[in-house]
């Protein structure tokens, strides 16, 4: 297993200094500037601006430069938030989005799992169609809409909850809320379709033929391998969530990383987009690496190659 980790590690580095070399260049090809926009700055104050943050300088020169400086720990200097390194705004703006994504997480595994289970567990019955109409539901409707609904009956109509940033407790209870729809729909219809399929498998009907009980051979023997494909959704869904959530962010006003990358995206912050882009990458590259790992531990018949 160490042998496997190391090698998907040197892999997940090679993919992230791909990500970076085709962020970069695709986002200098793209024409304009983050000093373009800005009416108030002269042109020759511009043209000093380049000079200053090196972008008057050849786009190989100044991508060399930037992984140079990306090697030691270096991310450059935000150009539209002057004065603040891009190292600084991520570490002060990721927790919040880390802690808001792992509990929506959290929420949507402790209700999706149990959710899916008992839709298996009563297929074809009423419960199964309750679940499976809610499921539905979830999916198809998009986060800012729901978003809005649970800004306007919590938060102005009943005023139940606090609706901007999150200074208090209950005021994680919307975005989460908002935030845990969809991956907790999919995870209950993801967790009944695995489950149908392993209740259907042959040593599955040998435990019944033995007389096992039905609640035995749910959470004893087919559980175990029917949470398998949840795993494998959970993890690039973590690290989605944490940089992802920018329309929660930004509907209840929250200080997360996601209204960063928005921002920095309509401003042409260059060096905040790569910082963003990489992160990203490297979660979604470490949740796989980590999903992998956790097939071993659930599953001791995987064999990792």
């Amino acid at each position: 297993m160490v042998k496997y980790i190391i090698k998907r590690v040197i892999i997940g580095l090679i993919s992230v200094f791909v990500v970076a070399t085709l962020t970069f260049f695709l986002m200098n090809m793209v024409p304009g500037g983050p000093f373009v926009s800005d009416k108030a700055v002269s042109p020759a104050a511009q043209k000093a601006l380049e000079a200053k943050f090196g972008m008057d300088k050849p786009l190989l020169q100044q991508y060399t430069t930037y992984m140079s400086d990306l090697l030691h720990g270096d991310m450059g200097p935000s150009l539209r938030q002057r004065g603040r390194d891009v190292v600084d705004i991520i570490t002060s703006k990721f927790p919040v989005s880390c802690r808001l994504a792992g509990i929506a997480v959290a929420v949507a595994l402790v209700v999706g799992v149990p959710l899916g289970c008992v839709a298996a567990y009563n297929r074809g019955k009423w419960a199964d169609n309750i679940i499976i109409v809610f499921a539905t539901c979830g999916i198809a409707i998009p986060s800012f809409i729901s978003s809005v609904l649970l800004l306007y009956t919590f938060g102005m109509n009943l005023k139940l909850l606090p609706t901007v940033g999150l200074n208090e407790a209950a005021a994680y209870v919307m975005p989460v809320t908002a935030l845990a729809i969809y991956p907790t729909a999919y995870i209950t219809r993801l967790m009944r379709s695995s489950l149908l399929d392993v209740m259907g498998q042959d040593y599955i009907r040998t435990a019944k033929a033995k007389g096992v009980s039905n609640f035995k051979i749910l959470f004893k023997h087919a559980l175990r391998n029917a949470v398998l494909p949840v795993i494998t959704y959970v993890g690039p869904m973590l690290a989605s969530l944490m940089t992802g959530s920018f329309v929660i962010e930004k509907i209840f006003t929250i200080p997360g990383l996601g209204r960063e990358f928005v921002s920095a995206i309509t401003n042409r912050d260059y060096m905040m987009i790569m910082g963003t882009t990489i992160v990203l990458a490297t979660l979604v590259i470490a949740a796989n690496v980590i999903v992998d790992v956790l097939y071993k531990v659930i599953d001791p018949r995987i064999k990792l190659n």
